[in-house]
């Protein structure tokens, strides 16, 4: 599902014009882009939480080289689903 799809959707439920559904959406996404940015975890209860997670320092191959490289520890955006979420989600999709 994209982006579009997901405003469209909502704005057939609700009856909210689509353009402001948008402009809702995008906002979202930017206040948790933000929120990530500055080191703040997010928590939407029942849907589940964006957090940051810190990556340590490691030692990589550079195969091309053939030399060793070390990767700076650094901070990576995550999402982990809320029980309810994954519970939900086990019970309704078929595995293939």
């Amino acid at each position: 599902m994209t982006k579009a799809e997901i405003v469209a959707s909502i704005a057939d439920n609700s009856g909210i014009e689509k353009g402001d559904v948008l402009r809702v959406v995008e906002d979202l996404m930017a206040e948790i882009k933000g929120s990530l940015s500055k080191g703040e975890n997010v928590y939407l209860r029942g849907f589940g939480s964006f957090i940051v997670k810190e990556r340590a320092e490691k030692t990589g191959r550079n195969i091309s080289k053939n030399t060793t490289i070390k990767i700076p520890a650094h901070n990576i955006p995550a999402f982990k689903p809320a029980k309810v979420f994954v519970e939900s989600v086990k019970n309704s999709v078929e595995v293939k």
